[in-house]
């Protein structure tokens, strides 16, 4: 299993920060983007390395209403 990276980690911490917000479960989140129940909880968990692609954090923007830009940060990690 590979490690997560810090970019992948800021990734996936900034969509759960924006999920809560929205007031999204995972297993929601995971139905809306039409992928298994659990897929947002394997990603969010720290003890699995299932990570969101390019596709996926489309979809999550189209969900939540929000620019992809908003996942990543203003400067390098």
């Amino acid at each position: 299993m590979s490690e997560i990276s810090k970019i992948e980690q800021y990734v996936i911490d900034k969509v759960r920060e924006l999920r809560i917000k929205a007031g999204i479960s995972q297993e929601m989140l995971s139905i809306k983007m039409e992928l298994s129940s659990k897929f947002v909880g394997n990603v969010e968990s720290s003890k699995r390395t299932t990570k969101y692609n390019l596709n996926h954090l489309n979809k999550i923007a189209e969900i939540l209403g929000c620019s992809m830009k908003e996942f990543f940060p203003e400067e390098v990690i």
